[in-house]
């Protein structure tokens, strides 16, 4: 009985591994084997990408070559008109006599005072470029000395991170979003702090910075008798002097000549330096955000170099890193990313000082110029080659970040502060 018991099961399992005889079982289809994935595809993106309309992108895409060359002949005509505003804006700080401009920059040569000097004006004219430009005129018509102004420069640097702080405050109502791009804007405020509390005192003591701007100018000019051919000046002075004798024919005196062209000069800065920053937004945004998430991953020198051609083109570094405020705090940008980017906005934005000691005469606008280049080469040089000093900035702003999100009362408290209460009491006081 066992052993039949044992026959029929494996005849039953026989017939169900085999089919009966005369038919045939289908064959089932074969597998086919999943093609393996290219590296290359693989990859996960380091950043996601972001849904958000693009207007200006699609205004940068549909725009023809008639608009692209008219742009470009715009921004010809209005660089012209910056040159010769800071050529405007000289004669007519001369036109006062040395007793009135004495009088109204008493106490520059205190540094502290040329320090708070400098942040302050520049976050009233909300650009950097308008305040060096002006210093470079200021300069050059012997109001300002070069070691005087040193520290107006530094100060500058300090009052154009403003416009950064203001467009983080956007994502407020937003937790993440807000810790993330108040990070992203006061790490630009870290690294210029953090610069002037090194080279202010070794310029005080040494002079660096001046020495090597009077250094470097040997090689266009001669400093000691501060000549100084600029190709630039021809064109504008022959301009500059019709208005300067205009006014002068019209206004009823000498001190309203003066006047008029000190008003004409600053205003035709913040049109000219407003219209080819507006114009060049326009152009630019879109690019640069195409350019900024494909390529500053790689390397942080090529990212110092978009940062620089970028502040250039759209002639403000508080526009080139103000683009990248949106970006961080949406995520798409991260932290360490952004900051050669900073970094090379600095660099750019000397620029604008360079080009209007061209349309100065003597030696002295250029060496304040080349002052404002070697203060942000050497501050660059000193933290971001280094490691453990280039996350410096990165963590005091992270910890800033942090602090925001839990007291955003600060956050108002701080931009008063920094930006207006500070350097406004202080000029009253130390004068």
């Amino acid at each position: 009985m066992a052993e039949n018991g044992r026959g029929r099961r494996s005849q039953v399992v026989a017939s169900a591994h085999y089919p009966p005889a005369g038919r045939t079982s289908p064959r089932p289809p074969r597998r086919r084997r999943a093609s393996p994935t290219p590296r290359s595809s693989r990859r996960v993106p380091s950043v996601p990408d972001d849904p958000s309309p693009r207007p200006a992108r699609a205004r940068v895409t549909g725009m023809s070559r008639g608009e692209r060359l008219l742009r470009l002949l715009l921004l010809v005509a209005l660089l012209y008109l910056f040159l010769l505003a800071v050529d405007t804006l000289g004669n007519g700080i001369a036109g006062f006599g040395e007793g009135f401009t004495d009088q109204l920059f008493r106490g520059i040569g205190n540094p502290a005072v040329g320090l708070l000097v400098g942040v302050l004006a520049t976050v009233l004219a909300q650009s950097s470029s308008v305040t060096t430009a002006t210093l470079v005129g200021l300069v050059a018509s012997g109001v300002v000395g070069v070691d005087e102004a040193v520290p107006v420069i530094m100060g500058a640097n300090v009052g154009t991170t403003i416009t950064n702080t203001l467009a983080s405050l956007g994502s407020i109502r937003r937790t993440e979003e807000f810790r993330r791009a108040f990070t992203g804007a006061t790490m630009h405020d870290v690294f210029n702090l953090a610069s002037i509390v090194i080279l202010l005192p070794v310029e005080l003591l040494t002079g660096l910075l001046s020495r090597t701007a009077v250094f470097l100018s040997d090689f266009v000019g001669d400093a000691q008798t501060g000549e100084f051919e600029s190709p630039v000046r021809a064109v504008v002075a022959g301009v500059g002097e019709q208005i300067e004798a205009g006014v002068n024919a019209l206004a009823p005196g000498d001190l309203v000549a003066a006047g008029t062209l000190l008003v004409l000069g600053l205003g035709l800065i913040f049109g000219t330096l407003y219209s080819i920053t507006r114009n060049m937004r326009v152009v630019m945004a879109g690019t640069a955000e195409r350019w900024l998430n494909a390529v500053l991953g790689r390397a942080g020198t090529l990212a110092i170099l978009i940062g620089i051609v970028l502040t250039v083109a759209v002639q403000s570094s508080s526009i080139a890193t103000a683009l990248l405020i949106p970006m961080i705090a949406a995520g798409v940008l991260r932290l360490d990313h952004a900051y050669p980017v900073t970094l090379g906005a600095n660099l750019g934005t000397t620029v604008s000082a360079l080009l209007a000691a061209l349309a100065v005469p003597g030696i002295a606008g250029l060496q304040i110029a080349l002052v404002h280049l070697a203060f942000n080469v050497v501050g660059l040089l000193l933290f971001w080659p280094i490691p453990p000093l280039r996350r410096i900035p990165l963590r005091a702003a992270r910890w800033m970040g942090d602090q925001a999100v839990k007291r955003r009362s600060t956050v108002l408290a701080y931009v008063i502060l920094l930006f207006y209460v500070v350097p406004f009491v202080g000029i009253l006081v130390l004068r």
